[in-house]
């Protein structure tokens, strides 16, 4: 059994947004006729189709994607019964924005022509069918524009939209970890006095910043009961107090100098982030708040997971304006891969209409729907693999006006 789909899209089934005119003539120079018509008032054919009628003389048109690319079928009638085929010579051009006209070519099928070209995607544009059936001449004149809107330019401007062209570009991946900021290990300074002695005086507290060479305490020695002072090894800030005057010096750490002008981010990777790594990869550094960022790279990757099948992973970036704090939880995005792609999109011009990714390409003041098959992505591109011509001009921002505009004139697409 034959299973038929009659679904010519928003062209046949939706909006016929002008009346078809239809024009027959006889070879001999026979009677010429006009006929318009309402797009409501136009019949349905046995087969779902539109029919293009002109006095007996019926054409009914469909497309047909069952387990194939989208196909025209034409079937011919007269006074309701089918013709063959054969006796048909049929011609369709579909005109669309942009200046691009697809002709379609037919050849006989069963008991209906078929288009030798298949009807690519957008199905919108306007129609002009060429038939010649029994010696006359027969000519329709069709509109069909589906996912297509048209905005004045204060619309244009007050709805905010801008645009951009589709052109080649280049994904970057990433893996995304989190992490803590830390002080790093060569860039701690932990002070001790070299000979026994008691603590006089401390002349810093936690919070100081200090520079190399400024006196830090002054100690009393225990033998010679000789003053000397112990000065910053660094420039840095003082973290930590662990004695008091009036107290021995003696082996212990008396304070901890810290240089925070360069911090270490200590990140968490799982498994899979650990695949895609290497030492040497470019890190774009957040925080919580995303308000500030920092660029550094990875320059250790634990050898060893931790029992909760953690690995460190190791940056080093600059702090001197001192806004990456130790303890500060923060975000990191690890530049793991490049490639270069023929064609690319913004992430955020993309909509979704039935469940299928979409984009609005601009002709003037008219907008119309691309439908996209998708690639890799990466955080603000999308490669193009099929849909967009490059050098298209398509919305980037605001398309989801468009979006609402398309679907509040009723438009559907039918397969």
């Amino acid at each position: 059994m034959k299973i038929f789909f009659p679904v010519l899209v928003a062209s046949l089934t939706l909006a016929l947004l002008s009346p078809p005119s239809v024009q027959a003539s006889g070879e001999h120079g026979h009677q010429q006729a006009h006929a318009k018509a309402h797009a409501e008032a136009q019949p349905e054919g046995p087969r779902g189709g539109k029919l293009l009628k002109q006095g007996d003389i019926a054409l009914e048109l469909t497309i047909f994607e069952n387990g194939v690319p989208p196909e025209l079928r034409v079937y011919a009638y007269q006074q309701g019964q089918i013709l063959s085929p054969d006796s048909i010579h049929l011609k369709i051009e579909l005109e669309r924005l942009g200046g691009v006209t697809d002709t379609l070519h037919f050849r006989v099928e069963e008991d209906y022509l078929v288009s030798a070209e298949a009807i690519d995607e957008p199905h919108s544009f306007d129609i002009n069918v060429a038939a010649r059936i029994q010696g006359k001449d027969y000519h329709w004149q069709l509109e069909s524009h589906e996912g297509r809107t048209t905005l004045s330019a204060r619309a244009i401007a007050a709805a905010g939209i801008e645009t951009a062209t589709a052109g080649p570009g280049e994904l970057a991946f990433k893996e995304s970890l989190f992490g803590v900021i830390a002080p790093t290990t060569d860039r701690r300074f932990t002070p001790m006095a070299p000979y026994p002695g008691i603590i006089e005086a401390v002349l810093v507290t936690p919070g100081d910043k200090v520079k190399k060479g400024q006196p830090l305490m002054r100690i009393k020695n225990s033998q010679t009961l000789q003053r000397y002072v112990i000065d910053s090894p660094a420039d840095g800030i003082v973290s930590e107090q662990y004695v008091n005057a009036g107290e021995l010096a003696g082996e212990q750490e008396l304070l901890e100098i810290v240089d925070l002008s360069k911090v270490w981010v200590e990140l968490s990777a799982f498994p899979a982030n650990i695949e895609a790594m290497a030492v040497g990869q470019r890190a774009l550094v957040y925080d919580l708040h995303q308000h500030l960022q920092a660029e550094g790279e990875v320059f250790y990757l634990a050898p060893m997971m931790s029992g909760g099948h953690i690995a460190r992973a190791r940056l080093l970036i600059d702090n001197k304006d001192g806004h990456w704090r130790p303890g500060m939880h923060v975000k990191a995005d690890i530049i793991t891969g490049n490639r270069a792609v023929a064609l690319v999109v913004a992430q955020e011009a993309i909509q979704s209409f039935l469940d299928k990714p979409v984009v609005f390409v601009r002709f003037g003041n008219t907008f119309e729907m691309r439908m996209l098959t998708l690639g890799q992505r990466d955080s603000h591109w999308v490669e193009v693999l099929g849909g967009l011509a490059p050098g298209s001009e398509y919305v980037t921002k605001n398309s989801y006006v468009l979006k609402a505009d398309v679907l509040k004139s009723g438009a559907s697409h039918d397969h």
